[in-house]
């Protein structure tokens, strides 16, 4: 019997459009059940899929600064969420829950 090789699965290889990298953001949101950490490790994800570099320098933040905020082990500001997610090309809406 041989054995079968795996390899470590990493979903920002998978974002390639603006729009599957917001339905995952959206998902995550729905997933997080209030995890500040999990939507900013989501925020990451996509961050890396875009190009960390890229995404610091158009949120006008360091890459390392990025790195930290988006590691899911600290809580970024919401002032930083928000520059990401401009910088990623996304927008951030509300909505009414549905009755």
């Amino acid at each position: 019997m041989s054995k079968t090789a795996t390899t470590r699965y990493d979903v920002a290889e998978h974002l390639r459009t603006p729009e599957e990298m917001a339905a995952y953001l959206e998902a995550c949101i729905v997933e997080s059940d209030g995890d500040a950490a999990f939507i900013a490790r989501a925020l990451g994800d996509i961050a890396r899929a875009r190009g960390m570099a890229r995404v610091a320098r158009e949120a006008g933040l360091s890459r390392e600064s990025l790195y930290k905020a988006l590691s899911g082990e600290r809580i970024p500001s919401f002032d930083t969420i928000l520059k990401v997610v401009r910088a990623l090309g996304l927008e951030l809406h509300a909505v009414a829950p549905r009755a």
